[in-house]
């Protein structure tokens, strides 16, 4: 599983990376990115946890 952001839509409220600092974190634009790697799997309950209460629904999980 990876994450995605869509920085067109992240309003940098950090609950992300607050939720699930392994995955997510801000940039140097001040917006969440994700990590480029596969979700670790003791990780993917707070990743989606994180996507899910995305306040604008910025975050995508997909299958790798």
């Amino acid at each position: 599983m990876r994450a995605y952001v869509d920085k067109d839509n992240c309003v940098a409220c950090k609950h992300c990376v607050s939720v699930c600092p392994s995955v997510y974190f801000m940039d140097n634009d001040g917006k969440a990115t994700a990590i480029n790697d596969n979700i670790p799997e003791n990780e993917k309950n707070k990743a989606t946890r994180s996507r899910d209460e995305c306040p604008v629904s910025a975050i995508n999980l997909k299958d790798s």
